[in-house]
């Protein structure tokens, strides 16, 4: 078991649920209003330095009777350890957890996957929308149980309102002025592009 499990229970004490070991990883619960400062203390404590957020996404299990489960996996690059932490959330009630995007920049489209998948709102989240399906995306969370496995609607209409988006109205002006920028490229760059190769820097071989 990674030590750290005691050293979170000695500080947070009952904010700190049931651990276990799967697959050599270690599992930890948290309670969900402990969780910022739970991340804040394993990253910032100077014998736990876990400063790198790995993912995090959601898991919901056939049993109805389980609550639905937010999973973040966070690694100490010094001490080359990795934890899992879980946040137990009632898939009858609200489905609101707070946003780790203060301790770390890197959540920011992790936790608007989690929320366009499972339907999960990150409180405090700087731009929490839709990533992977169009913003007036109507059919729901495609990650959770209750979703058909063909969809709410038909071919057809899924189609309709795909080619209906308009995916630029969603972009900042910084964004797009990134995309505009192709334009400038010259010929040769563009095709390189278009082939998919990747540049080298001197040194670097």
């Amino acid at each position: 078991m990674n030590p750290s499990v005691d050293a979170l229970r000695a500080t947070f004490g009952s904010a700190i649920g049931r651990a276990l070991e799967s697959c050599g990883d270690t599992i930890v619960y948290v309670r969900g209003d402990a969780l910022l400062q739970v991340f804040a203390w394993l990253r910032d404590t100077p014998d736990q330095r876990y400063d790198y957020l790995v993912d995090i996404t959601a898991v919901e299990y056939r049993d109805r009777e389980r609550p639905l489960e937010v999973v973040y996996s966070v690694r100490s690059l010094e001490r080359r350890v990795d934890l899992r932490v879980k946040v137990e959330l009632d898939a009858e009630a609200d489905l609101v957890v707070d946003s780790v995007v203060p301790l770390w920049r890197g959540a920011d489209w992790l936790e608007r996957e989690t929320f366009d998948m499972f339907g999960i709102t990150f409180r405090g989240h700087p731009d929490l929308r839709r990533i992977l399906m169009w913003e007036t995306y109507a059919e729901g969370y495609p990650l959770r149980k209750d979703f058909p496995l063909r969809g709410r609607f038909s071919r057809a209409e899924q189609v309709r309102q795909a080619l209906a988006a308009n995916p630029e109205a969603h972009y900042s002006m910084e964004e797009l002025s990134i995309a505009e920028a192709y334009g400038e490229l010259s010929p040769e760059m563009k095709e390189r592009l278009r082939r998919g190769e990747r540049g080298t820097l001197a040194g670097s071989e």
